[in-house]
């Protein structure tokens, strides 16, 4: 059986946005509802060595949806079982049963699940299931420029490009065990011990 899951190539995202743009237009989110984040991380400092200033600065970006988990906690604490899991893995809110009460985004340690103000309920990435049902690829991995975000199944992805699902700012993936493979950039094992932050974070903050 696929289940299906997230690649991102860390090593070489650019940070245009336009995984994040093409996510917001396909589901007409409104303003301050992002499913897709592009987290801008930094860190490092110039340091005095030898009668010079040297650069220890780094920087990377992250592109982060739902991963659609082996063990979506979400769907664990929602009261009303308006979570469910396909088949294929794919995490699911039904809109018609959500009660709005954000359990599932004090509980998801990804930020996913994010409160619909107008409509009073929870909202997400679906993976764009409605374009995978018909052979097509997710928005965001269709629009990206560099193609460092793809989708795929899970078994695949890993014995491509590694089984990595971690990268500062990313939480341990043995909490939930997310869908998401990742190449690093270089950075991304300094990125834990040289005081790296999210530089955006007023952007990718869920609302």
């Amino acid at each position: 059986m696929t289940r299906y899951a997230f690649y991102f190539d860390a090593s070489s995202c650019s940070g245009c946005k336009a995984c994040q743009a093409a996510c917001k237009d396909k589901h007409h989110l409104a303003p301050g509802l992002l499913w897709r984040r592009v987290y801008e991380v930094s860190g490092g400092d110039w340091l005095w060595d030898g009668g010079a200033w040297v650069s220890n600065v780094f920087a990377y970006n992250v592109s982060l949806a739902c991963c659609h988990c082996e063990r979506p906690i979400c769907q664990e604490v929602c009261p009303a079982k308006a979570i469910s899991q396909r088949a294929d893995g794919i995490v699911l809110i039904d809109p018609g049963r959500c009660l709005g009460c954000k359990y599932c985004s004090w509980a998801c340690p990804y930020g996913a699940p994010q409160y619909d103000l107008h409509a009073g309920r929870m909202t997400k990435c679906t993976l764009c299931y409605d374009e995978i049902d018909q052979g097509r690829s997710p928005a965001c991995a269709a629009a990206c420029p560099l193609r460092v975000l793809d989708f795929g199944d899970l078994d695949e992805l890993v014995e491509r490009h590694g089984g990595l699902s971690e990268i500062f700012p990313l939480p341990e993936a043995a909490l939930t065990q997310p869908a998401l493979v990742i190449t690093p950039h270089q950075a991304a094992r300094r990125a834990r011990s040289a005081g790296a932050r999210v530089a955006n974070w007023e952007e990718v903050r869920p609302r």
